[in-house]
């Protein structure tokens, strides 16, 4: 790169990250330029616990070292994947107020919605560490830059997770772009309710996709008509070849607004106190009930599913449960122990988007500490 393409490239760097930044930092960036320059100190934290997810922001502020030809130091205070408890700094950023000031904008969006997402894919994990999970998220995101943040987050929780409890923790994720942090080449999935939809029935849509795609594993949706269990069995019974080599899965998604069928509120306690009497003695709260014997992917609707497929020899299909699996909904599925071998989780990564918001503070001008009231808690501890 000769010397006059590098300053075009900077310039127009520059340019872009004015134009993303928050108006008064690019003001303040000019009053200071005028007046004299100091070297400052950055604290960045966040008000609630999180997983320290740093890797997108690294990568992000070396890079606007490189083009901008400027060195800043960036002290990380964790390593990735640690529990950081709500105030506690993050990292610590120091260099010229200059070079710093108009980047707190765009660095910060890179870290604090990356660190809650992780947070909620440990808790995932956590709660049913005998469950693999599938990061969904992506149709959910707004735009690809935060669906890299998502998949990246939920990679760090997960390792987390299997590092500390021995969990599955997320296989992979939905789409090419980022199926790199779960050390996929490939995202992963089969089929949308649109293709049985398109096919017009649930059997057909499968024959469809073994057709083309012979060799791979299929997991079947069975919620379009409403005919779950009637469905399922139709499809293993078409394919038992893949049944006996474990390439079949059936996925409940059923929507809230009715029972899968066979059950009702009364069958759906029968199901559980055959095959987890004392969950249901549990004190539980509206919700958890409706998690447990409700409409929708209760508890109550895996256990029958699966009774279901090992009535009739489906030993082997894996059933995967998707549809509104928070972090609180696998603590209650986990303590029911739900025979659930795979989770698809979509919105739930990003979820409480308002508890993301990361802040810097600088806490030192030229060495010397300053920093605004109520937040000596940033400086530097000797």
């Amino acid at each position: 790169m000769n010397e006059q393409t590098a300053k075009t490239r900077k310039s127009a760097v520059d340019q872009t990250i004015a134009d993303h930044t928050d108006q008064y930092f690019n003001k303040t960036k000019r009053v200071v330029s005028k007046f004299g320059d100091k070297t400052v100190t950055y604290a960045v934290f966040m008000r609630r616990p999180v997983l320290f997810c740093p890797k997108l922001l690294l990568d992000w502020l070396e890079e606007i070292n490189r083009l901008r030809g400027k060195t800043f130091e960036v002290e990380p205070c964790f390593e990735e994947g640690d529990w950081v408890g709500a105030g506690e700094p993050l990292l610590y950023i120091t260099g010229s107020f200059v070079d710093l000031v108009d980047l707190e904008t765009l660095y910060l969006q890179k870290l604090g919605p990356a660190c809650v997402a992780a947070n909620n894919a440990y808790l995932m994990s956590c709660h049913m560490p005998n469950v693999a999970f599938l990061a969904m998220d992506a149709r959910h995101c707004a735009g690809t830059e935060m669906a890299e943040m998502m998949a990246y987050a939920a990679s760090v929780g997960s390792k987390a997770a299997q590092n500390e409890h021995g969990a599955k923790g997320f296989i992979g994720n939905a789409n090419d772009s980022t199926a790199h942090f779960f050390g996929n080449e490939k995202g992963l999935g089969t089929m949308p309710h649109a293709l049985i939809g398109y096919a017009g029935d649930t059997l057909k849509a499968a024959e469809m996709y073994v057709e083309s795609y012979p060799d791979e594993p299929i997991t079947v949706l069975v919620d379009y008509f409403g005919k779950e269990i009637t469905d399922a069995l139709a499809v293993c019974n078409r394919f038992p070849d893949l049944v006996v080599k474990g390439m079949m899965s059936i996925r409940l998604d059923t929507h809230g607004g009715r029972f899968i069928e066979g059950l009702d509120t009364a069958k759906s306690y029968a199901v559980l106190e055959r095959n987890m009497p004392k969950g249901i003695r549990q004190y539980r709260s509206e919700q958890e009930l409706k998690w447990m014997v409700g409409t929708g992917v209760s508890a109550a609707a895996i256990y029958y599913m699966r009774e279901k497929l090992d009535e009739a020899g489906f030993t082997k299909v894996r059933l995967v449960a998707s549809s509104g699996f928070s972090a609180e909904k696998c603590r209650v599925m986990g303590s029911l122990k739900a025979p659930i071998d795979v989770v698809g989780t979509g919105s739930y990564l990003p979820d409480s988007w308002q508890e993301t918001y990361a802040t810097a503070d600088i806490i030192s001008y030229d060495n010397v500490p300053s920093v605004k009231l109520g937040r000596e808690f940033l400086l530097k501890k000797d």
